[in-house]
């Protein structure tokens, strides 16, 4: 038997074993009650490109991905991962004790230049109410499939304070309250509260790093006002003081932050009427990603 001949011969001996190999035999019929989804994290970015280049840096070799692209003009929701596979959208990520938000998290790029740096300081691009109403609808779904808690609907900059400042001070997160996707401020109790803190001394550093470190931020607990102090009050004002996001400790954010880390602070309202509640004239269209995180 020559060398050839022998080499043929072992490995059909080897397929005929694996054939051989018995499969678990897996029955299907009892189902546990004790279960959910692993999506608990819905977290909105903004693309800072076009969509051309968005498409293809979140579909390519750019090593960064979500599971929907929302372009703005024209609106239209593109499917890009399923949601039952990881997109690589969030990176190194924080919120509430959490890490690693990729692993249980859906993440929406929304088509949005994002910010200019200017003489006057730093411009923040708005969105188009299409594109808002579309994200709107988006969510929605998301959230019923995967029933995400309403405290878990974030921003980039959310779970990523500093590092990340998407969806930025210009996306409208009280439109997503007014379609009750997520908790706002009581706002006769924050009108309270505003009025306190404008008679009291300001608090102190640790006490702002300890109530932003209670909503759910990374926070460091230095007690001293230092560069990252600064970007966590930076974004959290970017979402509930979106007109003066500059960072500083004051009055109205430490109202702010002191309705909403107040047991019954929050609300989830019931959705204002003519809030988009179903998603229409949108198609997607599925594609897996398999590169590494970010």
């Amino acid at each position: 038997m020559n060398f050839r001949t022998r080499l043929l011969t072992l490995a059909a001996a080897v397929f005929l074993a694996a054939c051989a190999t018995p499969t678990p035999q897996i029955d299907r019929t009892h189902v546990s009650e004790n279960q959910d989804s692993r999506v608990q994290f819905l977290i909105l970015h903004y693309t800072a490109i076009d969509f051309d280049k968005s498409l293809k840096v979140l579909t390519t070799g750019g090593k960064v991905s979500a599971h929907y692209l929302v372009n703005d003009n024209p609106v239209k929701t593109y499917q890009l991962v399923d949601e039952n596979r990881r997109a690589w959208h969030a990176g190194a990520s924080y919120w509430a004790g959490a890490t690693n938000l990729n692993s249980a998290s859906i993440g929406i790029e929304i088509v949005n230049p994002g910010f200019t740096e200017t003489p006057a300081g730093r411009v923040y691009a708005g969105y188009p109410q299409s594109q808002v109403d579309e994200v709107i609808r988006l969510v929605r779904q998301i959230v019923q499939r995967h029933q995400i808690r309403p405290d878990r609907i974030l921003g980039h900059n959310d779970i990523a304070p500093g590092r990340k400042q998407d969806p930025g001070p210009a996306f409208p997160w009280k439109q997503l309250a007014d379609a009750g996707l997520i908790p706002w401020p009581d706002p006769s109790l924050l009108e309270v509260r505003r009025a306190v803190f404008q008679i009291v001394p300001l608090p102190d550093v640790p006490w702002f790093q300890q109530k932003l470190a209670q909503v759910g931020y990374q926070t460091p607990q230095t007690g001293v006002m230092d560069a990252a102090t600064r970007e966590v009050i930076s974004t959290f004002q970017m979402k509930y003081r979106p007109t003066n996001a500059s960072g500083e400790m004051d009055a109205e954010t430490a109202a702010l932050l002191d309705v909403v880390t107040t047991p019954g602070g929050m609300i989830t309202r019931l959705p204002v009427p003519g809030t988009p509640d179903t998603r229409t004239d949108t198609q997607t269209n599925g594609r897996p990603d398999n590169r590494s995180p970010y």
